[in-house]
């Protein structure tokens, strides 16, 4: 019944905890400033991992009950109350924003700890308080039930990351942070558009409600497509990309590692709720070909332009964009008659594809940044050198690479083989194609670029030492990558907790 109490599992207030303390580290930065903490950057870590135990003990509890964690906040269900609930999915994109934010933060202390009175102290307080901020609306979009809440989540995380892109404050950073909002503010519309027709059809925002009650006519459908249409342009799936090169190209390294890494990621997984959580029945074959159809363009397209880039960073952005198509390949290979999309291998692969591409993506930024700091440059044609440079930095993005050519041992191989035997199994014999070329391409990018670094140092050349620290922070990331495909895999336990129509042994 409306307004009845609703009973939150054991340990739901830790998704409470994983929204706020991000924001209470945030909140709390200018006021440490008045009492004269030198850095925020101390303030930040010890927020980091405070938040890093709290997601721990989400994922501990949802993996150890084999159930959803719930909490009801105020104590009352939906639709007059607002429920946080955690399924396995949750808990894996928890987890991995964690594991991406604390790494990007021991890569980021050195290049932005100063005191926020010293020069450049208003960068570095900047970059610490959005990234809490970025934190924060990323778990908020994770945990999030009701569809404005969401709304909401897109819109803090938009706010945080515009920042980032125009961190340096340099024009062209600038131009591609409004070219950035833009895009992003015609995403809301569409959005909050289709948030409108639902309520207005159903009386509830709330995902676990709308599942019940919504049925497959015309404004149901509407309202879905004008969702995922503006969350389309928010994850950056071409041909609606055009913001994304240039702000990650522009943006720090670190930030730049955030925003391609987890802040596209959000808006898909949103799409991924509304697909399989909210639209009633079963998924229409021609929407996921047409989703399907776009993801292999961005494949194909932005992978041939990545090739064809004269810096490094801009490189890794189209990239990015190509590796993102990887994700809506997903949406016709979940589609089996009689079997749970969330049961399919087509499934499996596409949720490892997030995840390693998320940590390889992360690796390589971190690393390209460090190349482009050793060297002063990042052309390249010009990157002789580098290897001797920084043969860490090196080594990472070349193991972030093995992840997007689909190469063993990495974790982007487990994803591409799984996507690659859906299509197969499936007939969709194009995809295949798709898949396979899409790995030649990345392949070819990827190698460029080794090629060009290992070549001998020209003479006079003078390169600039970069922290270890910082390096080894970039190895992490792309080990964890790598490591995804060397741990025995079974997803369907994890992957399916909190979703119905499963018996998980």
């Amino acid at each position: 019944m409306v307004g009845d109490a609703l009973a939150s599992s054991p340990g739901g207030y830790l998704l409470v905890l994983a929204v706020l303390v991000p924001v209470i580290g945030m909140l709390a930065m200018p006021v440490m400033g008045l009492l004269r903490v030198r850095h925020a950057a101390s303030l930040a870590f010890a927020t980091i991992a405070v938040g890093v135990a709290v997601v721990g003990a989400v994922g501990w509890r949802v993996v150890g009950s084999g159930e959803a964690l719930v909490y009801g906040i105020g104590g009352w269900s939906p639709p007059l109350g607002l429920a946080l609930r955690a399924d396995g999915l949750s808990a894996v994109m928890m987890a991995m924003a964690a594991l991406v934010i604390a790494l990007v933060a021991l890569y980021a202390r050195p290049q932005f700890a100063a005191a926020e009175t010293a020069p450049g102290g208003r960068r570095a307080f900047g970059f610490w308080a959005l990234l809490m901020g970025l934190w924060s609306a990323l778990n908020l979009a994770f945990v999030g039930e009701d569809l404005f809440n969401l709304f909401v989540a897109l819109e803090l995380l938009t706010f945080a990351a515009v920042p980032l892109v125009c961190l340096d404050g340099t024009a062209a950073t600038l131009e591609a942070a409004l070219r950035y909002l833009v895009f992003a503010l015609v995403g809301s519309v569409l959005y909050l558009l289709g948030v409108a027709v639902l309520y207005a059809r159903y009386g509830t925002l709330d995902i676990g409600l709308l599942h019940e009650l919504a049925y497959p006519d015309f404004a149901t459908h509407a309202a879905i497509a004008l969702m995922i249409g503006g969350l389309m342009a928010k994850a950056a799936l071409f041909p609606l990309h055009l913001w994304l090169p240039p702000a990650h190209a522009g943006a720090p390294a670190p930030a730049s590692a955030v925003l391609s890494a987890l802040v596209v990621k959000a808006p898909f997984f949103i799409i991924v709720r509304l697909w399989f959580d909210v639209l009633p029945g079963a998924s229409h074959e021609a929407a996921a070909r047409a989703l399907a159809m776009l993801g292999a363009a961005a494949i194909l397209v932005c992978s041939v332009v990545a090739l064809r880039q004269a810096r490094l960073k801009l490189m890794i952005a189209y990239s990015t964009v190509a590796q993102v198509g990887y994700l809506f390949l997903m949406f016709q290979l979940t589609i089996e008659p009689g079997v749970p999309a969330w049961a399919t291998i087509g499934w499996t692969g596409g949720m490892l594809q997030l995840v390693s591409h998320a940590l390889a993506k992360a690796a390589m930024f971190l690393a390209a940044g460090l190349i482009a700091e050793a060297l002063g440059h990042d052309r390249i044609d010009e990157l002789a050198g580098a290897g001797r440079a920084v043969p860490v930095s090196l080594f990472a993005f070349g193991l972030a690479g093995l992840s997007l050519m689909g190469l063993p041992p990495s974790g982007g191989f487990i994803a591409k083989l799984l996507l690659l035997s859906a299509a197969t199994l499936s007939g969709a014999w194009w995809i295949a194609v798709v898949i396979s070329v899409g790995g030649l391409l990345a392949a070819a990018y990827v190698t460029r670029v080794l090629k060009r670094a290992m070549a001998p140092p020209p003479e006079g050349i003078v390169t600039s030492p970069v922290a270890r620290s910082r390096e080894l922070a970039a190895l992490a990331l792309a080990l964890c990558a790598v490591a995804l495909g060397l741990v025995p895999l079974q997803p369907f336990d994890l992957l399916a907790i909190g979703r119905a129509g499963v018996a998980l042994p």
